[in-house]
Formats: C-alpha cells, structure tokens, sequence
C-alpha cells in the first residue's frame, strides 16, 4: 500500500481553528487531573473526576485521529503547544494560580514559533 503525503504551503484558517479547538479539549484533561488530585482518595468525587479524565482522554484520542487524516503531522504537532498556553489561562481563571514572566515568556515564544511555522 502506497501513501502519499501533500504538503501544503500554508496552514489554511479552518486547520487552525480545529488544531486550537482540539487542543483546547485537551488542555481540559488537565484541569480534571487537578481537581480529582484535590479531592479525597478514592471517595465517589475522586472516582468521578478519573472516570472524567478516562472519558476526555478517549473522546480526544477518537478527534486526534480525525484530524491526522486531514491535517499534516508537523503542523497537528506543532500546535500541540497551544495547550500549554490553554492550560496556564485555566489555571488562573478556575484555580487562582498566579501567572509568572516566565510563563508569559514561554507562552509567546509558542505563539511566535507557531505563526512562524505557519507562513513558511
């Protein structure tokens, strides 16, 4: 069998939208990993938000694979890094969690890497 990969020039805007999207969905597995550690060990709360995490995880593996057929790898992966900017903006907005130059730093450099990428 026989595959053949194209490569397009320029990351079109709907690929964003659903590589932003996708890793939005994702970064949300790590805020349910947060709050089931704040929660009791093995109390019904802590078993819920592991049955949650289960069922983002897997719903996620489901929308990762329909986006590699569609989307190249280089660029799914590249914008993998969106989730790390999405998880430091849950952090503050659902636990208080102070944001720090470097994490601002770090986050612009994704962005910067990213839109670099992108026009190239």
């Amino acid at each position: 069998m026989c595959m053949t990969y194209h490569h397009n020039s320029k990351i079109n805007i709907n690929s964003v939208v659903i590589l932003l999207l996708v890793n939005f969905f994702y970064a949300s597995v790590s805020i349910a990993t947060k709050f089931t550690s704040q929660q009791e060990f093995l109390s019904v709360t802590f078993f819920g938000g592991v049955a949650a995490i289960v069922v983002i995880l897997g719903i996620y593996a489901v929308i990762w694979q329909q986006v590699l057929k569609r989307i190249e790898l280089t660029t799914a992966y590249m914008f993998k890094g969106t989730s790390l900017i999405f998880v430091l903006m849950f952090s503050a907005l659902i636990f208080g969690e102070g944001i720090t130059l470097n994490n601002i730093i770090g986050g612009t450099i994704i962005i910067i890497g990213i839109a670099l990428f992108a026009k190239a």
